[in-house]
């Protein structure tokens, strides 16, 4: 069954009940929910193989970007430190493992829950189905390049999504399909993998992919006052504050030594450059 699974192929139908639609393919049969069409006996019909989560062998016309030779974009679900990540492909009652094996070695640097990964599907020699991280050279066939020369980039904003993690830099796909660089020194912390980012783009490489940075321009630089709550930020186990802009002038003074008018102007500042999020109760790091 190896061969099938992850992949689209024509089956044909052979039974039916009250919920699915026999459809068989080289001696096996799969069910397809009736909600995905009408069919009659002998009909052939194109789908994607899989097995669901209670392994039953299924079929679906609704097919995936994300398929064995194929790769496209995935969501992350759930991550289990003792297995990988979870990400949704795009079917109801599946969902594809990334094994811990192909993450990062440092667990900070793993993709967090609504992250994108993008991926293909392998299948080993017991019919499990993995997702298998793109690697360079495929990020490399399918995005643009730029000329080395170009200086009308210099400064534009661009978002993307953090494809490799390592400790020199940071390599992210653009969302319009560029690869970008960005040097340890152009960042105020680690992105982890499959996060997305915003920064402005400072200069293009040799190779014709954007050096992009994190931080502010030299015009924006951040007062005093947003640098301490900055810091009191990172030293946080979960990067967040119970303080934001409606908390009381007295327990802002109390915590961080200032006004709540110079901390509104503070946290401005940050929200500005894009350097915190205010969330729930409070505020946090982007």
């Amino acid at each position: 069954m190896s061969a099938q699974l992850g992949t689209v192929t024509t089956a044909l139908v052979t039974d039916q009940n009250d919920k699915f639609y026999s459809v068989q393919k080289e001696g096996i049969t799969y069910q397809l929910d009736k909600s995905e069409g009408d069919y009659q006996l002998g009909d052939a019909v194109q789908g994607f193989i899989y097995e669901n989560m209670t392994h039953t062998k299924m079929m679906t016309t609704q097919l995936p970007d994300v398929r064995q030779g194929r790769y496209g974009w995935s969501t992350v679900t759930a991550v289990r430190k003792d297995l990988g990540v979870f990400v949704d492909i795009g079917l109801t009652d599946k969902e594809i493992v990334v094994s811990l094996d192909d993450l990062p070695s440092e667990k900070h640097l793993w993709p967090k829950k609504g992250d994108r990964l993008f991926i293909r599907l392998e299948v080993d020699k017991k019919d499990r189905v993995w997702g298998k991280l793109a690697e360079d050279q495929v990020f490399q066939q399918i995005t643009n390049k730029l000329s080395p020369q170009s200086k009308s980039w210099t400064n534009q904003e661009v978002k993307g999504t953090v494809y490799h993690a390592k400790l020199v830099g940071t390599y992210v796909i653009t969302d319009d399909y560029f690869l970008a660089f960005i040097h340890e020194s152009e960042r105020l912390e680690e992105p982890h993998l499959g996060q997305e980012v915003e920064g402005r783009v400072i200069g293009i490489g040799q190779n014709g992919n954007l050096n992009m940075s994190l931080k502010p321009l030299a015009h924006t630089v951040i007062s005093e006052d947003a640098q301490m709550i900055l810091a009191l930020l990172q030293r946080q186990p979960n990067h967040f504050l119970p303080y934001h802009d409606k908390s009381n002038p007295d327990d802002i003074r109390e915590y961080f030594g200032i006004s709540k008018a110079q901390f509104k102007r503070a946290l401005g500042n940050l929200l500005k450059n894009r350097q915190i999020e205010q969330v729930e109760g409070g505020i946090r790091l982007k």
